[in-house]
């Protein structure tokens, strides 16, 4: 049976950073039928022209397409808000030891489940998640992600150096794991695996290689990994890799930059770095409640999204301090006024949907309300709390209704998550 939902119907016919808010339309209602969106349009022609589809009336509530965080841990998922450490301590006092838990395949598949529940609960509805070196902690993953019908990514974190004994692997066990999950998992379904190299500090120059040759391989997949996080990361990185112009050439010298590779944080990026990366087409990813939890540094949005870079945005949980895309639209937007850049809600709302999708190269899929689209929705109330309430009632124009949940709304503002055509019960609910 074809669902019509009716409310505020929001979609993109253009990137509002260049094309400005008039990118953005609305309409009121839109029909689902066998996990697409059929119809988008005013809701007495639909309701006229399928009589027999079951109708949900949102009222005034706004009907997005459900929001794509880009990159994140979900093995860090129990470690988030974690006190007072920078990137290098971070990974060793709170990330290493947790991670080596998902050597246990009961606890991956325990806390897989609880972070899809709880990221659906944000309205998140597609994730770009690393694992950890452990077969299982893949397969926990995107078994959670096939039963609840998500379009994920997802792939084994690979590290053969500079990580604690249980966390290693090697070259070959990696390049082998790695292309044994390719196989398992990529195109399953919503699903696809992710090449995921997890820094260059933390693999030799043998692994390096041979994840360019798995990816040369596979082009059809993507890569992603960090870059430019932090500068004492940078240092670091230069010890290691004397010979490197750069922190890009460190992936660049062994196949690892492309068009389908997901850059993290690529906040202290030099000039070559930004010309190499803009060369390719790679995708950048902002995380901005990390960069700031963390002390990485401000990301500059202006000026890279003028450059013509692809960019997505990521809570980048668990060093990212929120499960919630509306925090981490919050979070950009603080950022790029940090920069003198203050991003327009049009713009944030399009970085959390389109932008994410179309960094992940699934623009044509998720992150939009049109015709033919995957139907990944979330329906977000606008006046969810007191506070938001009375910014909501002077609002005299749509994103000025939209600006206060930006800014001050939680899981209290989602209303309901429809993923693949289908209604999710909220958590508890």
């Amino acid at each position: 049976m074809a669902d019509l939902l009716l409310g505020q119907v929001l979609s993109f016919t253009a990137d509002p950073f260049f094309a400005g808010p008039e990118a953005a339309r609305l309409d009121e209602a839109v029909l689902l039928e066998a996990g697409r969106i059929v119809a988008v349009g005013g809701a007495a022609a639909l309701r006229q022209a399928h009589p027999a589809a079951r109708v949900t009336d949102y009222g005034a509530r706004l009907i997005s397409a459900g929001f794509v965080d880009a990159h994140v841990h979900y093995p860090q998922t129990a470690i988030i808000a974690s006190w007072g450490k920078r990137l290098i301590d971070w990974l060793n006092s709170y990330t290493f030891p947790e991670e080596m838990r998902f050597a246990d395949a009961g606890y991956a598949a325990e806390v897989a489940g609880r972070y899809l529940d709880l990221t659906a609960a944000h309205g998140t509805t597609s994730v770009c998640s690393y694992c950890t070196i452990h077969p299982g902690s893949v397969d926990a993953l995107m078994a959670a992600a096939a039963a609840r019908g998500q379009r994920i990514w997802a792939g084994k974190t690979c590290m053969d150096r500079n990580a604690p004994d249980g966390l290693r692997d090697t070259a070959q066990t990696a390049y082998d794991d790695s292309a044994a999950l390719l196989g398992k998992w990529h195109g399953v379904g919503r699903l696809s695996y992710v090449i995921t190299p997890r820094f260059s500090p933390t693999s030799t120059p043998e692994q390096l290689e041979a994840m360019g040759a798995l990816w040369a391989e596979n082009p059809d997949c993507l890569m992603q990994t960090h870059l430019s996080e932090q500068l004492d990361e940078i240092a670091w990185v230069k010890g290691l890799f004397p010979q490197a112009r750069d922190y890009l050439e460190t992936y660049e010298a062994f196949g690892l930059l492309g068009k389908g590779g997901l850059y993290g944080h690529a906040i202290h990026l030099e000039e070559r770095e930004k010309a190499r990366l803009r060369e390719v087409d790679a995708s950048l990813i902002h995380c901005p409640t990390s960069n700031t939890f963390i002390g990485s540094g401000l990301f500059d949005m202006g000026g890279l999204k003028a450059a013509g870079h692809r960019i997505g945005l990521a809570t980048d949980t668990g060093g990212g301090s929120s499960f919630s895309m509306l925090r981490t639209m919050a979070a950009a937007y603080e950022v790029g006024q940090l920069r003198g850049r203050a991003l327009h809600p049009a713009e944030l709302w399009w970085l959390a949907t389109q932008g994410s999708a179309q960094s992940l190269h699934a623009g044509h899929q998720i992150g939009n309300i049109a015709p033919g689209m995957e139907a990944d929705l979330v329906v977000i109330d606008l006046a969810s709390t007191p506070a938001i309430a009375q910014a909501t009632a002077r609002a005299e124009t749509l994103w000025q209704a939209v600006f206060p949940t930006i800014m001050l709304g939680d899981d209290r503002a989602i209303a309901a998550v429809w993923i693949g055509g289908r209604e999710m019960q909220k958590a508890g609910g």
